[in-house]
């Protein structure tokens, strides 16, 4: 294995897992929660957490995870006789599409129709209702993904040591 499979592999293997353990703990207590108090409050509450977590900490791991994992699957492709490369591109696949794709095209387009409502509108409520259910199914995804996909880094990891 290669110093940069070496770098890519253990990049998207903690990125992967950083990333997959946050939207789990959305997934198993965060949203309950939210869903327990009035609607009103929970929707202000995820309305804050939407703008907070576009920060450096959060977006700078999930797209570098996205990064490494681009790299990943190039060096794998590149690399294909190696026992780790299937393992890393199906890693770097799981993110991309399951993570970082499912992200975009699911759960900001509800962050974006929940950011344009007033907690106190007449139709707030049932929003909420719309958004809790669909956005945990979604997060759930990405949860699984990105966990898969760390354990796809992980297996990769091994392979290439083993070899």
């Amino acid at each position: 294995m290669t110093a940069l499979t070496s770098i890519t592999a253990v990049l998207g293997l903690l990125g992967s897992a950083l990333v997959g353990g946050i939207f789990f703990a959305f997934s198993s207590f965060v949203m309950k929660a939210l869903a327990r108090v009035p609607a009103h409050e929970g929707i202000a509450a995820m309305q804050s957490i939407n703008v907070v977590v576009l920060n450096p900490s959060f977006l700078g791991t999930f797209a570098g995870t996205a990064v490494a994992s681009i790299i990943a699957a190039w060096v794998a492709v590149m690399t294909w006789g190696d026992p780790a490369a299937p393992w890393l591109l199906g890693g770097a696949l799981l993110y991309l599409g399951g993570t970082f794709l499912l992200t975009g095209v699911g759960n900001v387009p509800l962050n974006d129709k929940l950011a344009a409502i007033a907690a106190a509108d007449p139709g707030a409520v049932e929003t909420w209702e719309h958004y809790l259910d669909r956005w945990t199914r979604l997060n759930t995804a990405r949860t699984v993904a990105s966990l898969s996909a760390a354990a796809m880094f992980t297996v990769g990891l091994v392979q290439s040591v083993t070899a």
